[in-house]
This record gives structure tokens, sequence and C-alpha cells, in this order.
């Protein structure tokens, strides 16, 4: 297929009637992504939405299904960045996606500032490791360890690409939760939502979903716990309509 280059696959995209391109050595989506995209408060028929450190494009696509505004990409690896193009393509969706390969760090001199009514965000989770310990494969390591943009990094750039009133969301792990919070109000975001995603029934939260709004005023709801498998180690009602819509 000439949508395809070496070593990548064309996976569909769970519930919805879109195929996207893969790579098991330079990325695959993750439950995260899937989770950020269903959490995320969309404007239905109208907005301007922007996804940071996309990846290959998971997110953009997936509210693509959620919403009639138009959707940017921004994603610094040239790689990943070249098969979020293709998947947009191959869906037909160039009219209502576009990406945009950069550093978010520098990403207003790009966009400017203000101007969207939605950010969501996906960030490397985890502190630079030392040189032994981090992932050969490059690809990897800059999605997965904050080498190339800080968590930080990534909540300064999507407050100043916010409207007023406008929402931001990441994703992210429990143990940041704090971080988080006292970064967003750093930078003129006041968390509004957060729902904690568990393995299961018994087990410590393993995911953090986070929404805040651009100079809002303090009112945090803590929403209900998320639980992904039952007992026996499937996949629970609210997991399965959230990846399948069942």
């Amino acid at each position: 297929m000439d949508f395809l280059k070496e070593g990548e696959r064309l996976d569909y995209l769970l519930a919805e009637d879109m195929r996207i391109i893969q790579s098991p050595a330079v990325f695959s989506f993750s439950l995260d992504a899937v989770l950020l995209a269903r959490f995320v408060y969309v404007p239905i028929q109208k907005g301007n939405l922007i996804d940071l450190c996309s990846g290959n494009g998971v997110i953009p696509l997936f509210l693509s299904t959620r919403t009639k505004g138009t959707i940017t990409g921004v994603e610094i690896q040239e790689r990943l960045y070249d098969m979020a193009i293709r998947s947009i393509e191959y869906n037909k969706l160039q009219d209502r996606i576009k990406m945009i390969r950069g550093d978010i760090k520098e990403i207003h001199q790009v966009l400017g500032y203000g101007k969207f009514d939605v950010v969501t965000c996906n960030p490397p989770y985890f502190p630079t490791p030392s040189r032994e310990e981090i992932n050969e494969n490059e690809h990897l390591a800059i999605a997965r360890h904050e080498i190339l943009c800080t968590l930080e990094d990534a909540i300064k750039a999507s407050s100043g690409l916010a409207r007023q009133g406008g929402k931001v969301a990441f994703v992210h792990r429990p143990g940041r939760f704090l971080d988080i919070v006292t970064l967003m109000r750093k930078y003129k975001l006041e968390p509004k939502r957060v729902q904690f995603v568990y393995p299961k029934a018994g087990k410590e939260a393993n995911t953090l979903l986070i929404e805040a709004v651009k100079n809002g005023n303090p009112d945090l709801k803590i929403l209900p716990p998320l639980f992904v498998y039952n007992e026996e180690n499937e996949y629970t009602p609210e997991l399965r309509e959230i990846l399948y819509g069942e």
C-alpha cells in the first residue's frame, strides 16, 4: 500500500470508521490517548482545537469524530509527523485536520497567542534518565521522556495558545498531580475537572485526566473513578463504551 512505509501497519481506530498508520518500532498509540480524547470538553458544531505532542496524530483523529471544528496537531519528530500526515490523508480529513512539525516551546511564533478554544496534550511522562537508562530507540525515548520538552514547557505552551475561558486538558501520571496543578495555576490555568483511572478495583490509580480553564474561577470537581478491567480481566462496560462505543 502506498500509504505505508517499511515496518508500518494500518490499524483500525477502535470504534471509529477510520484507520491509523502505526509502527511498533516508532510509535503506537496507547489507551491514554483514547482516554484524553474522550475526556476533554469539545464544542460540537464549531471551534478551534489544537493537540500538542501529537505523535502519529491519534488524538486529532479521535477529536474529529466529536466536533465539526478545525483541529491542529503539533509534533516535533519528523517520522511521527509524516505518519500523522499520511493517516489524515488516508481518512480524507485534510480539510479539517492540519499538522505542524515544530517545537511546542516555539509554537507561538507560528500560531500566536490566545486563539484556541481547546488545547489537549499527552506529554512525555518521565524525567530524562541517565544515558545508560534511556531507551535506545530515539523515537520512543523522546515520546516517553522529557528530552525535548518538560511538563512545564507543555503547560506554558498550552496556556499561551488557549483563549480566555478556553479548555486545556492533559493526561499524565497521578504522581505528577500536584506538579500539574501548581504549574497550571502558575500559567493562569485553573483546574476544573479531574478523573483518576485505575487498572481495576483495589489497585492504585495509574492515569490522571485533568481539564483546566484559562483564567477560570476556582471550582475543582473530582469525577467518579474509571476502572479499566473487571475481576475477570475484561474491559469494564465504561471502558468498552469509550473504546468501542458499546
